[in-house]
């Protein structure tokens, strides 16, 4: 099962998994109008559907060189001041939307993740880098700032002093060095991305749907409120879990000791 697009790749593997790529590699994938509506619809086809059919999300870049190398610049260039907000406001719209999805995704980033592209990486659950990965913020270069999240997203990975710091010179980094501040979880060499990525994911694939579905909810919510705040809206979600089917079925098995059978309700 997948969907027909002409900018990015959505395909459907086994147990609910499904794999997004930007597919424009004679572009290094950049990031274009066309390419951020077909992404949009992506994740509306994927928020409409069950847990049944949709566990997991990985998204990558077409090709071994780039996972995403910025937005298009050539399309930016004719953009009055309107027009530029609005492409900004879409672009950050759509990473938002993505990074509500209740199912986990993952980054697997290929190559250069750049501008637009390491925002889209920040709008996933987490990161896994190939050694060959490059990821930055050049946008002050070209007169500019990260207009799809990136200020936002970038400060809250690593912290405000990396992130200025990143952010004012626009210098690009490696994938040891992304490690070492936090910026992604491991860095595997290129042949073991997409392996060592599927391995996550089937791990992730074994646990209750809704449970994870409800802590990636309960972690993205702690960021906008106070901790006593955010600790009492943990409560109330994992009170509420007790109402549900894969908690008596993941207490029991355990009880048991046989595997759980989670069906996300």
């Amino acid at each position: 099962m997948g969907f027909e697009y002409n900018s990015i790749k959505l395909e459907n593997r086994e147990n609910g998994l499904w794999i997004l790529t930007m597919n424009r590699p004679e572009s290094l994938n950049a990031l274009n109008t066309a390419l951020l509506n077909e992404m949009a619809d992506a994740c509306r086809q994927l928020s409409e559907m069950s847990f049944e059919d949709v566990k997991a999300l990985i998204i990558t870049g077409a090709g071994e060189k780039s996972f995403v190398a910025g937005a298009d610049i050539k399309e930016m260039t004719s953009m009055n001041e309107d027009q530029a907000m609005q492409f900004a406001k879409r672009g950050q719209s759509i990473f938002h939307e993505l990074n509500l999805l209740k199912i986990p995704v993952i980054a697997a980033v290929n190559g250069f993740a750049l501008g637009g592209g390491l925002e889209l990486a920040l709008a996933c659950d987490f990161i896994i880098a190939s050694e060959n990965a490059k990821f930055g913020l050049p946008e002050v270069s070209l007169g500019l700032i990260p207009g799809f999240g990136g200020t936002v997203r970038l400060t809250r990975a690593v912290g405000i002093r990396k992130a200025r710091e990143l952010t004012f010179s626009g210098e690009m980094i490696n994938a040891a060095q992304a490690l070492q501040m936090g910026l992604v979880n491991h860095v595997v060499p290129l042949a073991e991305l997409m392996p060592t990525v599927l391995k996550k994911v089937e791990m992730i694939l074994s646990r209750s749907p809704l449970a994870v579905a409800e802590a990636k909810k309960s972690i993205n919510q702690a960021f906008d409120l106070e901790t006593e705040a955010a600790l009492e809206n943990e409560a109330q979600i994992f009170g509420t879990l007790f109402n549900s089917a894969d908690t008596k079925e993941g207490t029991t098995a355990f009880i048991e000791k046989r595997k759980p059978v989670f069906k996300g309700e």
